[in-house]
């Protein structure tokens, strides 16, 4: 498996990958990625930034996600404690394709993630799900992140909405 940048011709398939996982959680009867978030918009903005990343074997994209290195405003306050004080890396939009699913892709997007925050001189990760989310709270506990605490999310169409907050001290 390699790691690619995202580029403006791959936007179909991350819509593709994304529209896939919301049906997943609909079919969970969660609300996240319900509202219209994430959509085109949001990953042309993150391409456009260089914060786009495409998981792809023998040219086929299985998986796409967004690294950011900001601080991201629904972590400034947690119900709990984050596990470290200062700078952060953080990944969104964490999504698999549809038959890619329980294959370890998503295990080594997180790996490839933990490995550009290390690079970028970041001492942990941090990430958030919704609290109905059980594949990916699972999924996120078996790459090594703990969680920290309850969190709302801060902007967008998403506003207010509850996640758990989880982190992983690289």
């Amino acid at each position: 498996m390699e790691f690619i940048t995202a580029a403006a011709e791959h936007i179909d398939r991350m819509c593709e990958i994304t529209d896939q996982a919301k049906v997943q959680l609909r079919a969970l009867g969660l609300d996240q990625w319900q509202k219209g978030y994430p959509g085109r918009e949001v990953w042309l903005q993150d391409i456009r930034e260089g914060c786009a990343y495409l998981a792809a074997e023998n040219g086929e994209i299985l998986g796409a996600f967004a690294f950011q290195v900001t601080p991201d405003p629904s972590y400034g306050v947690i119900d709990g404690k984050w596990l470290t004080d200062g700078a952060y890396a953080s990944m969104h939009r964490v999504c698999v394709a549809d038959g890619c699913k329980g294959k370890g892709v998503a295990g080594r997007m997180f790996a490839y993630g933990f490995r550009l925050a290390k690079e970028a001189g970041f001492s942990s990760v941090r990430i958030d799900t919704h609290p109905g989310n059980l594949p990916m709270q699972r999924a996120l506990e078996k790459a090594g992140f703990q969680v920290c605490g309850r969190i709302r999310l801060s902007g967008g169409c998403e506003d207010g909405d509850p996640r758990i907050g989880y982190e992983k001290v690289l």
